[in-house]
């Protein structure tokens, strides 16, 4: 045990990292689902009215924001003995997942237009409240199994590996195996019973892999930080928790974080809503061409994550999101002219694949080192104030991000019938072709420049880590000093070193 507690403050061994990251596989294939195939599902399957769609998806993704940081405060403040404050979550959040996941794509296309619209509406709500109650403690935990500054991007880029694994299902294994072309459905992704195959499998990989993170982590719970001590005062959840999202708030560089960690999940929810109707319909792809398309994208990002864990290590974790953004962004010019060279090309997947290399290489970074600062900034606030809130920050940041791509969703669904976009058509307009993939394209490198604009600001660096890490050993020195005279023992000599201002500076306080 002295050696496990040990490793809390240092480095895990391989084997835990990867207990910890592969809860998320079937997360990122639930995830992905959603994100890649439930617009096209219901307006292309379903024949649902984008407007109707955008708005079930968009309302969906406000409530699930909203609940993030609500998630993050309660599992933070969760007291159980054997489990801790996130594993209860871990078991809840993955039942829930592979329940509701499968009832989601078993819609009747013969239902009324209005009776498949609630059921979806409701169906997807409860998808996502169920991810939350998994993803915002599970995240958290990363947090907490290690306070050394390069280990933490390890522990997130293995995290990152599972969750971009599920999205390579999802989008590969997805189209290549479940909506393979039939004579009755040469394009396979209209086949209604594919995504009933699709949600069913994706629902048993949930439970398998949602529960053995809940079963290899749970040695763990004994040297994780505790929930605070309830207040004796009798003040209401919502005033503790405005309270607590308050300072998370006014920690500036965790805003820096926050605003460029939504930008880029701006540019990913254009790709993930529109992607499958651009490369479908904009570039002729069948099955094979998107899975192998978007395939290279996920693979990519995938085997970049020792990459990057390497060049956050060499230069820094914000010179290497600088790097993502501008590598990201070059992937996305290059698929500009294909746009408007598409008749040239029509059905043809190798010259998309230089922007699914570039592209997926920077997102590489962008997906892992953000959630490796934010728990440098909490270290900041544990600094500061004594407590530490991993579950309200993580729940706070994707709020922020989520309440974004609810915007962009929504109006994206609205976009689809403004462009004259009609799933009844065997070709769409040559205008909605051209605008589906500028929508695409333009809207990705205008998110990825607002997010380099954020992250310019934020400058903690492995320097000012250290002197965070050193006023934190000060203040626990002087809380058990305080402990002690309360029981009446010695107290030990204080040290001479006194950080205030660098640590004011940071949090912005």
């Amino acid at each position: 045990m002295k050696n496990l507690n040990r490793r809390m403050h240092s480095k895990l061994p391989m084997i835990d990292k990867i207990s910890y990251g592969a809860g998320e596989f079937g997360c990122g294939i639930v995830f992905q689902a959603v994100a890649s195939y439930l617009v096209f599902y219901t307006t292309s399957v379903l024949q649902i009215p984008g407007s109707l769609v955008g708005l079930a998806v968009g309302i969906s993704v406000v409530w699930d924001g909203i609940t993030d940081p609500i998630m993050g405060y309660i599992s933070d403040r969760t007291r159980l003995r054997r489990l801790g404050r996130r594993h209860i979550y871990f078991l809840v959040g993955t039942i829930s997942i592979a329940l509701t996941n499968y009832l989601l794509w078993i819609a009747n296309p013969d239902w009324p237009t209005m009776a498949k619209f609630f059921w979806i509406f409701v169906i997807v709500v409860l998808v996502k409240t169920s991810l939350t109650t998994f993803l915002t403690p599970h995240v958290a935990l990363g947090a907490e199994l290690t306070a050394d500054y390069n280990e933490r991007t390890s522990i997130h880029g293995i995290r990152v590996i599972f969750f971009l694994g599920g999205i390579l299902f999802a989008s590969v294994v997805g189209l290549a195996v479940f909506f393979r072309s039939t004579p009755e459905y040469p394009l396979g992704q209209l086949n209604p019973d594919a995504y009933k195959y699709f949600g069913m499998t994706s629902s048993i990989l949930v439970l398998i892999f949602g529960l053995a993170t809940f079963f290899l982590t749970i040695k763990y719970v004994p040297h994780l930080p505790r929930a605070e001590a309830r207040d004796k005062d009798k003040v209401s959840l919502m005033n503790l928790l405005f309270a607590r999202f308050k300072s998370a708030l006014s920690n500036k560089l965790f805003k820096y974080i926050v605003y460029g960690y939504l930008f880029t999940n701006i540019a990913s929810a254009l790709a993930g809503t529109l992607g499958l109707h651009v490369f479908t319909y904009t570039f002729y792809l069948n099955n094979n061409g998107i899975a192998i398309v978007i395939g290279t994208l996920f693979v990519t990002s995938i085997a970049s994550q020792p990459v990057w864990v390497v060049i956050a290590r060499k230069i820094d974790k914000k010179p290497a999101i600088t790097a993502g953004l501008v590598t990201a962004s070059a992937g996305c010019l290059l698929l500009l002219p294909a746009v408007f060279l598409r008749d040239a090309i029509s059905g043809n997947f190798w010259y998309l694949l230089p922007f699914s290399l570039l592209t997926g290489f920077g997102s590489g970074g962008l997906f892992s080192i953000p959630n490796s600062m934010v728990a440098d900034t909490i270290d900041i606030d544990e600094a500061v104030t004594g407590a530490r809130s991993e579950g309200l920050y993580y729940g706070t940041m994707t709020m922020a991000y989520k309440l974004s791509q609810s915007i962009a969703i929504m109006l994206l669904g609205v976009l689809l019938d403004v462009i004259g976009f009609n799933a009844a058509l065997p070709a769409q307009r040559e205008s909605t072709q051209t605008t589906l993939g500028l929508i695409m394209i333009v809207g990705g490198l205008l998110s990825f420049f607002l997010a380099r604009m954020a992250y310019n600001k934020y400058d903690l660096d492995k320097t000012k880590f250290g002197i965070i890490q050193e006023q934190i050993r000060i203040r626990k020195k002087r809380v058990n000093e305080a402990n002690v005279l309360e029981t009446g023992g010695e107290i030990p000599v204080l040290s001479d070193i006194t950080l205030e201002n660098p640590i004011k500076d940071l949090s912005g306080g």
